[in-house]
Parts: structure tokens; C-alpha cells; sequence
């Protein structure tokens, strides 16, 4: 990399760090604004998800995919407004390896903007092991849901993950429900629950997570649980 390449390199991610300046464009914005209006339009909006789990549908007369149909997981409703994918991806990546502050705050202005309809009586982020958490610095769950409490009066309650499970990422469906069997708890101090627990997320992928602390929520008590989370991975199970 040449020094101007690696100047250039830097200015971008100084500004794309910096207010003032739209998080995929690197416009000028609006005072308080993180992306600009053309950009936030172009943004892989979810348009069309299932209600279950929010990968996104087909066919506009379709409330369901296919696997829910076949098998209705634990959670009721999933709001992923955003697709994981292009300019959302890399702020996701930003926020969650590269632990840049305004990615983050940039991502709970997303989920804010499309708030669940229904966000329930409590937040729940989904746990992450304690070496998991010390390995990358940070449980982005936590943070996002700790933020999502902020601003919207919601109490936020704790869960624990106690097995150090397989990384998700190179199993399928079936090996990831099996990989999470088990793994997660309920903090001692979180009883009685309150009757609709919203669970928060950045990225829904299989919906196995979730569906896996899903149960154990409703075991200890709570009668509808939802998934918020920041992006779908679409999976296309039409």
C-alpha cells in the first residue's frame, strides 16, 4: 500500500468514525443524522419477511416461510427490518470485530427507526460465554440491548450461556440446534418474568440462537417471546 493509498485509507475510516458525515456515502449530513436521506432509502431494507423468523418472503400474499409453516419455532415475532448485507454488513463488521463505537450507535438508530410494533415488557440480549466475551472484547448483544434500554424505558433482564459451544458459523440448521442444546440460563436474580420478553440481537441467521434461548425463557415462565434484532441473513426458505 503506497502512502497516499494508505492516507486515504485512514481518512476514510477517520470520517466514517467522526460525525457530520453519512456512514456509507461519506456525505455531509445533517447535524445529529449518521447517514444521509439517498442512502438510508438504498439501504437492503427487509420488505417483505416472515413473521416468525423475518427471512425474507417471495410471494407478497405469504405470512410464513416454509420451514415455520413445517415447524413454528418458540419465538413469535422476529423484527429484522435490515437484510445482512452490502453497506449493513460492514457496519456490522465495524461494530462487532472492530469494535468502533459509531457503528454501534449507528445500528441502534436503525433498530429505533423500525421499532417492533409490540416491543414487549422487558429486553433480554442474547449471552455470550464468558470466554466468547473476553476473546472479542465485548458481547455486542449486551451492548445493543443496554442501548435499546436507554432509550426506550425498557428493563433489561440477564441470561447466562454456561457451554462453550462450536462456532455457529460452518454448521447448518439441524448441527446448530443441537450445538445450543443446553447452553443457555436465566439469571438467578430474573424471577418472576414478565409475560413478553423481547430478546436482542445484531444479526438473525438460522434463527437457532434465539429459538434455543427462546425455550429456555418460556420454561422459566414467560408467556410470548420476540427476537429484535439489527439484520436477516436471508436464507430463502420459500
Amino acid at each position: 500500500m503506497g502512502l497516499l493509498t494508505g492516507w486515504q485509507s485512514m481518512h476514510k475510516t477517520l470520517r466514517k468514525a467522526l460525525p457530520g458525515y453519512c456512514a456509507f456515502c461519506l456525505a455531509s449530513t445533517e447535524p445529529g443524522q449518521g447517514w444521509c436521506t439517498t442512502c438510508l432509502v438504498e439501504l437492503p431494507w427487509n420488505v417483505k419477511p416472515c413473521t416468525h423468523c423475518a427471512d425474507p418472503l417471495r410471494e407478497r400474499d405469504q405470512s410464513l416461510c416454509a420451514h415455520c409453516l413445517q415447524e413454528p419455532p418458540p419465538i413469535t415475532h422476529t423484527q429484522a427490518a435490515l437484510l445482512y448485507q452490502a453497506a449493513i454488513k460492514e457496519l456490522i463488521y465495524d461494530f462487532k470485530f472492530n469494535a468502533f463505537p459509531r457503528a454501534g450507535m449507528l445500528l441502534v438508530e436503525l433498530m429505533l427507526k423500525a421499532m417492533p410494533r409490540h416491543p414487549g415488557a422487558a429486553l433480554l440480549a442474547v449471552p455470550m460465554h464468558p470466554k466468547r466475551a473476553r476473546e472479542r472484547g465485548f458481547n455486542q448483544a449486551q451492548w445493543l440491548a443496554e442501548q435499546l434500554s436507554r432509550r426506550t424505558g425498557l428493563p433489561l433482564l440477564q441470561a447466562e450461556c454456561h457451554k462453550l459451544v462450536v462456532a455457529q458459523r460452518t454448521l447448518n440448521r439441524q448441527e446448530r440446534a443441537a450445538n445450543l442444546r443446553g447452553a443457555f440460563r436465566m439469571a438467578k436474580d430474573t424471577h418472576p418474568l414478565p409475560a413478553h420478553i423481547m430478546l436482542v440481537d445484531d444479526v438473525v441467521t438460522t434463527g437457532a440462537t434465539g429459538n434455543a434461548l427462546a425455550d429456555v425463557v418460556l420454561d422459566a415462565g414467560a408467556e410470548r417471546v420476540d427476537m429484535w434484532a439489527v439484520a436477516r441473513t436471508p436464507l430463502g426458505n420459500n
